[in-house]
């Protein structure tokens, strides 16, 4: 019987002032193995069952029962797009399995659609540096238009620094302690800082990414949640760091980095105070999710 294998990798989104729009895959992973299968009595969690209902519904292909196991390396409720992992996953196999009626595009928006926002789902289906740019917001449906996506390879010179803490943040709670209205000189310094970002990562002129990280629409407010942020990134930026910001809606903080690693991995630690937390050095994926060989087993 055959057996389908994807490997999603996580993704760290906004990188400060580009919130809900700029994302950039990481090489950790997880990844969903499935079969079709005869025995109806699967209970799957809603996040499995919810994906291939809209996938169903989407392509219109008849439903099949089906068995799946989630290997998970990305910790949940991090802000490194464990989420948009299992549902990009689960898409995946199932448009496999089902003779591929859908392209990647088609099936990175039934993702984008299920997350609610593109940031995660974009650079986990397509690799790299994305920036997603439609009129939609966080509340972004099929129906306000489709998202455009641009993607940009990013160089391994540049390591990204996660301090990953021993607590969870549930993106619905990130979000509900934002502000309705900023002001129009805070938008301004986004908008620049935003396209900065942009700017160095298409270049591949990272040195230019230090002192472009400063946010005014989200991690003031998400510092309530995540008290250590501040002092973090700061320790990252003496320590030699290009920048750091708040991964998603946390609580990792990434750190980006031309070198001394390990320093600034370390200095974040410490600056953590009595918060336990680990650090993972990584780089970019430029991939995107890719199926694999898995050794075929009865179900």
């Amino acid at each position: 019987m055959e057996q389908i294998t994807v490997r999603v990798p996580a993704s760290t989104s906004n990188l400060g002032p580009g919130f809900d729009c700029l994302g950039v895959a990481l090489r950790i992973y997880n990844t969903v193995t499935m079969a079709r299968s005869a025995s109806r009595q699967h209970f799957y969690p809603h996040i499995v069952s919810e994906a291939a209902d809209r996938f169903f519904n989407q392509t219109h292909r008849r439903t099949f029962s089906f068995s799946c196991s989630i290997a998970e390396q990305i910790q949940r409720s991090r802000g490194l797009g464990s989420s948009a992992t299992v549902r990009l996953g689960i898409l995946l196999a199932l448009n496999r399995l089902s003779g591929n009626p859908l392209d990647r595009l088609k099936i990175f928006q039934l993702c984008a659609d299920l997350e609610g926002h593109s940031d995660n789902a974009a650079p986990a289906t397509f690799g790299g540096f994305t920036v997603v740019g439609s009129a939609r917001c966080a509340d972004w449906t099929p129906q306000r238009g489709v998202p455009t996506i641009q993607r940009f390879a990013v160089s391994p010179r540049l390591y990204f620094v996660l301090l990953v803490p021993d607590l969870e943040i549930q993106t619905s709670r990130a979000r509900n302690v934002l502000p309705s209205k900023i002001s129009h000189a805070e938008a301004v310094e986004n908008c620049a800082n935003a396209c900065a970002i942009t700017a160095a990562f298409v270049s591949q002129e990272y040195k230019k990414l230090r002192g472009v990280f400063a946010d005014h629409l989200h991690q003031p407010f998400r510092t309530k949640l995540v008290p250590f942020l501040p002092a973090v990134v700061a320790a990252a930026e003496k320590a030699g760091a290009l920048g750091a910001f708040l991964s998603g809606s946390g609580s990792t903080i990434a750190a980006v980095t031309l070198r001394s690693a390990k320093e600034v991995g370390q200095a974040m630690l410490r600056a953590t105070g009595a918060i336990p937390a680990r650090i993972i050095i990584t780089h970019a994926d430029n991939h995107g999710a890719r199926f694999i060989r898995s050794p075929i087993t009865d179900h």
